[in-house]
C-alpha cells in the first residue's frame, strides 16, 4: 500500500488537474494508478493460487466497470473546467447531479461486485478487497479535492 501512496504523489506532484493537458494527465495518472493499485491489492490480499485463479479475472471485471464510472466522473470534472469561468447556477445545477448519479452507480457496483467476491473468498477477504479500494479511493479523492477549486459565484 505504500507503494501505491508514492505512486498517487508522484503522478499527481507538479501536475494541475485544470492544466491544458488534461487528458494526456489523466490518462497517464490512469495507467499509473492501475499498476501501483493492482500491485498495493496483490500485497494486501495475499491470496493463495486458487483464491488468485479467481479472483484477478472479476477484479478486472470489477475494475473495467470502475473504469467506465470513473470517465463519466472525469468527464463532469473536464466540463466543470471548461466552464468554470462562465459558470451558471444551471450548470453547477447539471455537474452535479451527474456527480450525485454516478456517486449511486458506484454504490450499486459496490454492492452486486461485493456479493460476487463473497462468494469465492472468505467473506473477511472480500471485505478486505473492498477496504483496500476504498482507501486507495480515498486517497485519489483527496488529491482531487486539493486540485479542485470549489465554485465562485460570479454574479
Amino acid at each position: 500500500m505504500k507503494k501505491l501512496i508514492i505512486g498517487i504523489v508522484f503522478v499527481f506532484a507538479g501536475a494541475g488537474l485544470f492544466a491544458q493537458n488534461a487528458n494526456d494527465y489523466l490518462e497517464v495518472t490512469r495507467g499509473v494508478l492501475k499498476k501501483e493499485k493492482k500491485a498495493a491489492i496483490a500485497e494486501v490480499m495475499q491470496l493463495t493460487e486458487e483464491e488468485s485463479t479467481t479472483f484477478w479475472p472479476l477484479y478486472n471485471e470489477y475494475n473495467d466497470k470502475m473504469y467506465s464510472i470513473n470517465t463519466r466522473l472525469y468527464n463532469v470534472i473536464k466540463d466543470y473546467s471548461d466552464n468554470y469561468v462562465s459558470m451558471t447556477d444551471e450548470k453547477a445545477k447539471e455537474l452535479w447531479t451527474e456527480v450525485i448519479k454516478i456517486d449511486q452507480d458506484l454504490l450499486k457496483l459496490h454492492k452486486s461486485y461485493f456479493k460476487k467476491f463473497d462468494k469465492i473468498l472468505s467473506t473477511i477477504k472480500a471485505v478486505r478487497y473492498f477496504q483496500a479500494e476504498n482507501k486507495i479511493k480515498t486517497m485519489v479523492d483527496a488529491e482531487l479535492a486539493m486540485q479542485i477549486p470549489l465554485f465562485e459565484d460570479m454574479n
